[in-house]
């Protein structure tokens, strides 16, 4: 466990990153949490930005009771606001969010309400410092990341393959592209730091084929790299079959059963990690609860499968999977963005 103390370095990070989004001296911001924040982060937030001169105040909420029958990680679906009109309102009324709830707002309901009002989000991962510091954006990755974006849109088809048999295809037209570098400056829109990964929300009926995770491949729902293969078969976007013999493939299937929702098993987003700085390994060097498994989900040449909620397909549901798989090859109609599970400049 790392220690939870103020260091001056982290205020200074937390500085940098608000600093790219455009924190100017004397803007009113927000800083977002719940009772069970990381409370560090919290801190740090509006410790930088009064370091900017800006003008921080506080809407902190009680974290809900838990009513799914499982754990809920990490779905970037926070339910900590509840509706709240005032919360909701004062958020809006700003132009910049620190937002350090647990599990962040990009899927939350009150999100779009929140954009309208011109706010700038930033989720902060709820990832211990030690591993923000880390992974520092910079300009570059919002080049990097905008430029797959481009591929995403102008592309009329993904095609997935990997020596393990994966053979997966998903039809991009309809889809809804989105990407995230680690910062936004832009009115009206949310980022979530660590960031450098592209990805796709397909329409529905647009994803079919199988699924196959390798050793190694994770579950960050678990926080958990598996130790031996499972296979999924998907017919029109939703997991049929979950084949495989030993405690990944056990852990999987129950996870899904329990919800007693179809919706879960339904493909939420596609795409692939941009990050050069972000490691597939450093989930082994952290306490559990020291991490979000963000990282994961953005290192370099990663191909990412994620079941629940597809707004675009209009899909709700709070059961969730993030899946980064390695040695794949992606190809967004006949150009190879991935191969072999590495960035194609």
């Amino acid at each position: 466990m790392l220690a939870d103390r103020i260091e001056g370095k982290w205020i200074d990070l937390f500085a940098e990153v608000f600093a790219l989004c455009k924190v100017g001296r004397d803007e009113p911001c927000a800083v977002l949490s719940e009772t069970q924040s990381r409370s560090l982060n919290v801190q740090l937030a509006e410790l930088a930005l009064h370091r900017l001169g800006a003008k921080p105040f506080h809407v902190v909420v009680p974290t809900p009771r838990q009513t799914a029958p499982v754990p809920v990680r990490s779905t970037g679906a926070s339910d900590a606001l509840a509706g709240a009109a005032p919360a909701v309102a004062a958020l809006a009324a700003s132009s910049f969010v620190a937002d350090c709830t647990v599990e962040g707002l990009m899927h939350a309901r009150e999100l779009p309400l929140i954009l309208k009002g011109g706010a700038r989000v930033l989720y902060i991962s709820n990832e211990h410092p030690d591993v923000l510091e880390r992974l520092l954006p910079s300009p570059a990755d919002e080049q990097q990341v905008r430029a797959a974006m481009r591929v995403l849109r102008e592309g009329r088809r993904m095609k997935v393959s990997s020596p393990a048999g994966t053979r997966l295809e998903i039809g991009l037209e309809g889809a809804r592209v989105g990407g995230v570098w680690g910062f936004t400056e832009k009115p009206g829109t949310l980022s979530h730091w660590p960031g450098g990964l592209c990805l796709a929300f397909p329409r529905a009926g647009s994803v079919s084929g199988t699924l196959v995770m390798a050793p190694g491949d994770l579950n960050l729902t678990f926080k958990r790299y598996l130790e031996t293969p499972v296979r999924f078969t998907i017919e029109s976007d939703y997991v049929t079959a979950v084949e495989g013999q030993g405690v990944d493939a056990d852990l999987t299937r129950e996870y899904f059963a329990a919800w007693g929702d179809r919706e879960a098993y339904a493909v939420s987003h596609v795409g692939w990690g941009m990050n050069r700085r972000a490691r597939w390994d450093a989930l082994a060097l952290y306490d559990r609860g020291d991490v979000n498994g963000t990282e994961q989900r953005a290192f370099a040449g990663n191909f990412l499968y994620s079941t629940g909620a597809n707004e675009v397909a209009g899909r709700h549901t709070l059961g969730h999977f993030d899946l980064p798989l390695r040695g794949c090859t992606v190809a967004v109609d006949d150009r190879v963005v991935v191969r072999d599970g590495a960035l194609v400049e």
